[in-house]
């Protein structure tokens, strides 16, 4: 199962873009920063796209402010998971793919990329329906047709990346900054209680106690990290073009990791927000049982007196399906020149990641109408938790190991806590799928 380590001979994923984005070797602090800002905000969309949007819902509906807290958790979880992700890639100059293909058999890379390909292809199956709903919710376009506009963003995302990495980056940052500034408007629409929303951060025992509510919790717990996320941040943040000798990589991931921290907390906000703003005004009314994208939507107008509060949630979901393309499409050529080294024409492969999730989007939206997509999404994300533990676990082994990462190996206290955190993960996982499928039976 597992093979010397070796790092073959050099070559990178998405090496049209490799080293492109240039780097003051002098300059302040300041102008280094935004250099190295870019590939966090990129990262940061996985953790607010549309399979995170229900669990949100549902939570504050329900319990109102009370797993805000898990959402913070979570939000600590990936902040260390995607530090360790950077830190592969600038240190080893490999990608979490490329590594695992150095280190295990080709029968078990094999194995550990037909996962991936499967948890990208949920992961974008999940961005399908979510701009399939918003189109609708929007432009009253039936879900079968959305279904098929989506493939559109295959032709976006080739005009962007031939543009330059920078500007794909600039493009994903004024998207999450829609999201952002709609769900702000939703906030101070909603008028949420400050003193129970504060509260809320704090983890509290019942959530343990209830069944319900500590189902909901894994759900939220579960969706946050996503595992092509780990694989994508190893190799974006290669496109940089720092000094590549120790001095040079450990300023890298100093900034890198500064500008992951940050976006992810921007992405904190937003799932509070989708919290919150369910909270305030679905619990506070006694909508307990708002649950999906499309009941939130057509209530939001009547419960908080203008129409704008709809059509704001409405596109916040559309600029968080087209992001999660952009990012789930890029991972997809990663993982597949990582783990493979096959290297397919840009558009080839996006083609096919995105026929690989239209397909069965058409076909429960022909047979079953727009009722079977929310058990679409809520069947994506479960096959995103089965996933995660095999890219988790390879990459706190690798990053654990000195022979690896040499003197940017994790310390004591971060070796602890990073499988900590994995054990956590995979547990409360496990947990989840086995809920998932007795509720099935």
């Amino acid at each position: 199962m597992k093979k010397p380590w070796r790092k073959e001979k050099k070559e990178n994923t998405l090496r049209e873009v490799y080293a492109s984005v240039g780097v003051p070797e002098g300059g302040n602090w300041w102008n280094k920063l935004w250099a190295f800002t870019g590939p966090g905000i990129m990262i940061a969309v996985g953790y607010i796209d549309p399979g995170n949007w229900a669990t949100d819902i549902a939570g504050g509906a329900k319990f109102g402010y009370t797993l805000l807290s898990v959402i913070l958790i979570s939000n600590v979880f990936a902040v260390i998971l995607q530090h360790l992700s950077l830190k592969l890639g600038v240190a080893t100059e490999r990608d979490l793919a490329q590594s695992c293909r150095d280190h295990y058999s080709s029968v078990v890379n094999f194995f550990l990329w037909i996962l991936c390909e499967v948890a990208i292809a949920a992961c974008d199956l999940a961005e399908v329906i979510g701009s399939a709903i918003a189109l609708n919710l929007l432009f009253g376009i039936p879900i079968t047709w959305g279904i098929l506009i989506t493939v559109v963003d295959v032709l976006l995302i080739l005009m962007l990346q031939a543009r330059g990495f920078r500007k794909l980056e600039s493009v994903v940052g004024a998207l999450v900054i829609i999201i952002f500034g709609c769900f702000l408007y939703e906030i101070i629409l909603s008028k949420p209680e400050i003193s129970p929303m504060l509260q809320g951060l704090l983890p509290k025992k019942e959530i343990l106690h209830n069944p319900e509510m500590l189902y909901i919790a894994i759900g939220i717990l579960g969706a946050t990290v996503m595992p092509h996320n780990l694989y994508l941040h190893s190799s974006i943040v290669q496109t940089r073009n720092y000094r590549r000798n120790p001095e040079g990589k450990g300023e890298a991931i100093k900034y890198a990791t500064i500008d992951s921290t940050f976006s992810l907390f921007m992405a904190f906000f937003i799932n509070a927000a989708i919290l919150i703003v369910a909270a305030a005004t679905f619990h506070t009314t006694g909508n307990f049982g708002v649950a999906e994208i499309d009941e939130a939507y057509k209530m939001l107008t009547p419960l908080l007196g203008t129409s704008l509060a709809s059509i704001m949630f409405a596109v916040a979901l559309l600029a968080s399906g087209i992001n999660s393309t952009i990012t789930g499409t890029l991972a997809g050529q990663i993982v597949m020149e990582g783990f493979l080294n096959i290297r397919l024409r840009p558009w080839l492969r996006r083609l096919v990641t995105r026929l690989v999730a239209i397909i069965p989007a058409l076909l429960v939206s022909i047979i079953y109408g727009e009722s079977g997509m929310a058990k679409l999404l809520i069947l994506s994300q479960v096959v995103l938790s089965m996933q995660l533990s095999f890219a988790v676990v390879p990459l706190v082994v690798f990053t654990n190991d000195k022979l690896k990462m040499g003197s940017f190996v994790n310390g004591k206290i971060l070796k602890s806590v990073a499988w900590l955190v994995s054990v956590i993960i995979i547990l409360l996982n496990i947990y989840l799928l086995y809920q998932t499928f007795l509720e099935e039976l």
